[in-house]
């Protein structure tokens, strides 16, 4: 079975609709909770079965095809085409969803490739009737479909939109790549395989984590730089009903990076700084009202930027516009982040409190996770190093490791290292000023906005600026993985060497990696504060010679420069130094022990919950061997 997960059943939304010649709707049954099962008759056909919990419907899966341009946002549409019938599934968990397409597609051609009985065959091998739910995709059904792809050669030209399969029964109707995250069978069997095995699984510790997420605990996970947190929530999103699910994260870029909204866009209530009755007035308008009480699922990404009181008056506003005495007015939290990055932003000479120290932190949060595989850095002297400062302990080892980083020949190939700035100022100024210092002229490669009007918004959003202003020579990091076998991956360093002949003109970039690329635009999408969605579509570039510390967040840059004399904030000597995959790839200039701090109240924080965690290990074994016991705290 592959990744440990079944892809013959889902539990969603299904809208069964029987259509006229004319392709109109004539007769429309809706399931609001509805069991979707593949299955094989007596005669191993392949049935689909919608279930109500009252009267199951089968439809035999022969001649279909199969819609799937919205598969990331939870819905499909299965078309039978002999009997005009079709399945319209919504609000499903998109990776179990992808992976019941994918199984439904591999299945489908593994049969269409063997003797159909016929009509005499099946009356008289006097079966009786029977409906077996479909085995797991198995490595064998890979390998067979993947065979026949590489023998059948394409029986003619196919059409652009509609692609038949190789079996020319079932049929997909083929969208976009970027609007589409599944591709089923198509029509040339000699292009690569459909399907292989997952190329990252959950460990032990990230599956605990969704473990208990899927069982409606309200779970704080956290760990780290490099353990998989940002990996781990975009799994825990593919596995939740899209339409009651609400990413948030406390700043507009990591929103943007898990496909959210802020989370004050999402809360409606400002600042939160208003006295509560005033905040539960701004959070019963009409459009925010819509979002408090749809919300099962709430998601807040960097929660160490979040503050305790903005904490507090989120969980009284939910319970109050919910009319719900639980905590959190009964939504399901998912909190992730780590308390020993960056901290909550202060408000004038008042420290900011943290999230962990809200009045209303120990009765929502059931469930704390930490996360301990390092995935980002694989030198273990380094991940050592790494965690002592995280920690703020700079011993005398440490020490002279970041003093001797100061001689590393970093560069490589023309491809400078990306120096990390406290101040954002500095590094629009660095950025201007070296792009000006190269010959040549500018090439200025504007967005595509789905709403200009909203460009302000989409700004603080998206990883992208508007304009892109770009020469041949200029240092650029890419903003968004592309290819991660490749090495093509969110903060891999490159230099523009060309641009191609054309209107577009577009940049070939020659990356540390190896890799020499053709980049073109790709699309950011992310949720308003009004619930809808907005775009930038832009080159998925940025200007590489200086970034700021805030903005490398979730980045892993493989050529890294790094002064740390202006660091003002706990925290922000570990960000930074965490950005570098390697020890190798590091530079730090200036360093200074004094400039490596944690936060008094974090650690002791961090302390109490490893002692529960040593505490509590027990009760973890058996957290997750049943989920029949109640676990407050597992660390």
């Amino acid at each position: 079975m592959l990744d440990g997960e079944d892809g013959a059943q889902l539990q969603c939304c299904v809208t069964v609709e029987h259509l006229n010649a004319c392709g109109q709707a004539t007769r429309r049954q809706l399931i609001r909770k509805a069991s979707v099962i593949l299955g094989r008759n007596e005669f191993q056909d392949i049935i689909l079965r919608v279930h109500d919990a009252k009267v199951p419907q089968n439809y035999h899966l022969k001649e279909f095809k199969l819609f799937t341009k919205f598969v990331r946002e939870g819905k499909c549409t299965v078309k039978l085409l002999p009997e005009n019938i079709q399945v319209l599934i919504s609000n499903c968990p998109p990776d179990r969803l992808n992976l019941f397409l994918k199984t439904l597609s591999i299945k489908h051609q593994a049969r269409m490739s063997s003797k159909p009985m016929t009509e005499r065959e099946k009356l008289n091998a006097g079966l009786p009737r029977s409906f077996e739910a479909i085995s797991p995709l198995q490595l064998k059904d890979i390998k067979k479909v993947n065979e026949m792809r590489s023998t059948v050669a394409p029986k003619g030209p196919t059409d652009r939109t509609n692609r038949t399969t190789a079996a020319g029964r079932g049929q997909q109707v083929k969208r976009s790549r970027s609007d589409t995250n599944f591709s089923p069978v198509k029509a040339n069997p000699s292009k690569k395989p459909i399907l292989a095995l997952p190329s990252r699984k959950l460990n032990k510790d990230q599956a605990a984590v969704l473990t208990a997420v899927l069982r409606g605990k309200n779970v704080f996970f956290t760990g780290s730089a490099g353990t998989g947190k940002s990996f781990l929530l975009k799994r825990i999103m593919g596995s939740l009903p899209p339409k009651n699910t609400f990413a948030t994260a406390s700043t507009g870029v990591a929103a943007c990076h898990i496909g959210g909204t802020t989370l004050h866009n999402f809360a409606g209530i400002g600042s939160g700084s208003a006295p509560l009755e005033q905040c539960i007035q701004l959070a019963q308008r009409p459009g925010v009202l819509q979002h408090w009480t749809s919300c099962r699922h709430l998601i807040i990404d960097e929660v160490s930027m979040v503050e305790a009181q903005f904490f507090d008056k989120l969980e009284s506003v939910a319970r109050s516009v919910r009319r719900s005495t639980e905590p959190f007015g009964g939504i399901q939290l998912i909190v992730c982040g780590d308390f020993l990055q960056l901290p909550p932003v202060s408000k004038g000479k008042e420290k900011a409190s943290f999230c962990f120290q809200a009045r209303s932190w120990h009765k929502v949060i059931q469930v704390n996770m930490e996360l301990m595989e390092v995935r980002r850095q694989t030198d273990q002297s380094f991940i050592s190093l790494l965690q002592a400062v995280r920690v703020g302990r700079v011993t005398e080892e440490v020490t002279t490791k970041l003093m001797g980083s100061a001689y590393h020949q970093i560069e490589r190939d023309g491809i400078l290292a990306t120096r990390l700035c406290t101040h954002k100022d500095d590094v629009e100024l660095t950025n201007e000023n070296k792009l000006q210092q190269l010959p040549g002229s500018v090439r200025v490669f504007e967005a595509l906005d789905s709403d200009p009007a909203l460009a302000k918004t989409i700004d603080g959003h998206s990883p992208v600026s508007r304009l892109l202003q770009l020469k041949v020579g200029a240092q650029v990091m890419l903003t968004k993985n592309l290819d991660v076998a490749r090495g093509l991956v969110n903060g891999a360093r490159g230099l523009v060497v060309a641009f191609e002949s054309g209107k577009h003109g577009l940049p070939r970039v020659r990356f540390l990696c190896g890799a020499t690329e053709v980049l073109k635009a790709e699309r950011w999408v992310f949720k308003s504060g009004s619930g809808i969605h907005l775009s930038r579509q832009q080159l998925p570039l940025k200007l590489a010679w200086a970034i700021s510390i805030h903005k490398s967040q979730g980045m892993t840059l493989d050529c890294v420069e790094i002064s740390l004399a202006r660091v003002f904030e706990s925290g922000q000597a570990y960000v930074a130094l965490s950005r570098a995959r390697s020890l190798e790839g590091l530079r730090v200039m200036d360093f200074d022990p004094l400039v490596v701090r944690a936060d008094p109240d974090v650690l002791m924080f961090y302390k109490k919950l490893r002692k529960e965690r040593l505490l509590m290990q027990a009760s973890m074994d058996d957290f997750l061997d049943n989920g029949n016991k109640k676990n407050s705290a597992i660390w």
